[in-house]
């Protein structure tokens, strides 16, 4: 991936302090790399659906919300990404203590990026994953 700007692991951890309901959530970044991103999210309760497993919502916003931050790795300064699309895939049943994404950037175009998440439900120090997105952002002027 090419850089195109030198502070972009300090841009992508920004955009997990700036969106407040990423931080409601408690969505934090773990890793941050050229076309890749890694977050958390320790589960609680109010993340849960009313039959005790994690509410999808929580999940595809985990998923874009990485994506987003990984194609943030790729593009210039004066530039942001907005997502324009995504599909998500609910593998399994999410269960656990904490959920994770894994994001890369597939695709860095000059218009469009593509980005795929995968999430995955650790629980007793296991990992399985539960849900797979792809996700499409436009590349926008900074406002």
């Amino acid at each position: 991936m090419e850089i195109r700007n030198p502070a972009y692991r300090e841009r992508a951890a920004e955009i997990f302090t700036r969106a407040n309901f990423v931080v409601d959530l408690g969505i934090e970044p773990v890793s941050i790399g050229p076309g890749a991103v890694e977050s958390r999210l320790a589960v609680l309760e109010r993340h849960l659906q009313q039959d005790g497993v994690i509410h999808a919502g929580v999940q595809t916003t985990l998923a874009d919300h990485t994506a987003g931050a990984a194609a943030f790795t790729v593009i210039g300064p004066e530039q942001m990404v907005l997502t324009t699309g995504f599909t998500i895939n609910l593998l399994a049943t999410a269960r656990g203590e904490e959920l994770r994404a894994r994001a890369q950037v597939l695709r860095a175009g000059g218009r469009l990026i593509v980005s795929e998440s995968c999430v995955f439900a650790v629980e007793g120090g296991r990992e399985s994953l539960v849900s797979k997105a792809t996700v499409t952002l436009a590349v926008l002027p900074n406002r």
